[in-house]
């Protein structure tokens, strides 16, 4: 295939990726707002319903136009060799490679941002807020952006950085030094992210003493499961939703509840919630998601090292010369149909994940407090009650409501 030819192929497989993206979309917004189950009568009318598909509706038409800024922009740069132009431009700044590459990703990242930055703002400060979501200040808000770009220059460009040296120094054969430090690096990070990053955003603290840790420690103590501590995390500082998770292995394991799940939920329901996510600990889902992500990398990479000094994708990308960083932004372009296919895969296995640890807290503490603390986040997040089969399939890493409570509630 010459160059023209892998240029129009990557321009086919965005389009390809965007119409079945927005396709899945277009066919779940369409789903009529159904009668109240019977199951849900206690919990959501039809009025709560309604505002749910219109919430929905809204952040499609979001999704749709912010999606397709970013596929129009895509296919202009890549059409009209914008990404090799860009490349001779940097080329002529700096002649140390790794340098060059850096700078064209800061410069491409810098770009990305600033043009998704309003939209962020409108998302939070007006969608959110309509729909009385959003608890973010301004000042919070540009604060978490200040933070996040400190974090990827830190995080994110030290191992580019050392990825690209890797790739100097080694050629092809970089890919198996850089899985063993990429696979040690998200070993690390799921073990400290609570403690290292997480702080820098929240507040974490521990659950204050009282009848809801006493009822937490006792049904963790009967089912033997060391722990320690529950932290609590300052989720309403930043929007009214509810989340719980658990994070860590071995001595570093916590668990987080958001302070708005303890406000709209009983002490019964929490402590289901708790016992939900310790399911996934019990049934080994953690261990079993690092390892396959792990894999899923080593796969990665190791096509990747088949590619990476491909002068053939250079010029597709519109450049005069092999540049390594024109052949990753190439490669994750022809990449994208595996991502697609494994991200899919991901959440098949998830959902499985999700029922299991629900069928763990219903046989070790009961299913009916879990099911109502399912409704109550359902109706609190406006979450879609009947989302479309293939929507599902595609993008659900948890089963619908109505399949969980289906199996909950017999």
């Amino acid at each position: 295939m010459s160059a023209e030819g892998l240029k129009y192929l990557m321009i086919g497989l965005i389009i390809a990726g965007f119409i079945f993206d927005k396709l899945t979309s277009w066919l779940n917004v369409r789903q009529q707002v159904p009668e109240v189950p019977k199951t849900l009568t206690n919990h959501l009318d039809q009025v709560k319903l309604q505002e749910s598909k219109n919430y929905q509706k809204v952040n499609y038409k979001f999704g749709l136009l912010t999606g397709l800024l970013s596929f129009i922009i895509t296919l202009i740069f890549l059409y009209w060799g914008i990404f090799g132009a860009l490349d001779t431009i940097v080329n002529s700044w700096l002649e140390n490679p790794i340098w060059q590459s850096l700078v064209y990703f800061g410069l491409l990242y810098i770009g990305s941002d600033l043009l998704s930055l309003p939209f962020d703002y409108y998302h939070t400060f007006r969608i959110e807020e309509d729909f009385g979501f959003n608890k973010t200040s301004r000042k919070t808000f540009f604060l978490d952006k200040l933070k996040g770009y400190a974090l990827a220059i830190i995080i994110g460009g030290g191992l580019l950085a050392f990825l690209l040296w890797l790739i100097n120094e080694l050629g092809s054969s970089f890919w198996l030094y850089f899985w063993i430090v990429a696979a040690f690096f998200m070993v690390l990070l799921n073990m400290f992210y609570t403690s290292w990053i997480l702080p820098l955003f929240n507040k974490l603290s521990p659950l204050e003493e009282g009848e809801l840790k006493e009822s937490i420690m006792a049904y963790a103590a009967s089912v033997g499961f060391s722990l320690e501590n529950v932290f609590v995390i300052d989720g309403s500082s930043r929007s009214t939703k509810a989340n719980a998770f658990f994070s860590g292995i071995g001595k570093q394991k916590k668990v987080v509840l958001y302070d708005t799940l303890i406000e709209q939920h009983s002490k019964e329901e929490l402590v289901a919630v708790l016992a939900h996510e310790i399911g996934h600990y019990k049934k080994k889902h953690i261990q079993q998601g690092m390892v396959i992500s792990v894999l899923q990398v080593g796969l990665m990479l190791y096509i990747l090292s088949l590619f990476v000094n491909s002068e053939m994708i250079s010029l597709a990308m519109g450049a005069e010369r092999v540049a390594v960083h024109l052949n990753l932004i190439g490669f994750m372009l022809l990449f994208s149909p595996i991502s697609t296919f494994l991200g899919i895969g991901m959440n098949v296995l998830s959902r499985k994940n999700e029922f299991e640890a629900d069928r763990y807290a219903k046989e070790t503490y009961a299913g009916e407090p879990l099911a109502a603390a399912l409704k109550t986040l359902s109706v609190k997040t406006l979450s879609q009650i009947n989302p479309h089969p293939l929507h599902v399939f595609v993008n659900y890493s948890h089963p619908p409501l109505m399949e969980r409570l289906a199996k909950l509630e017999v």
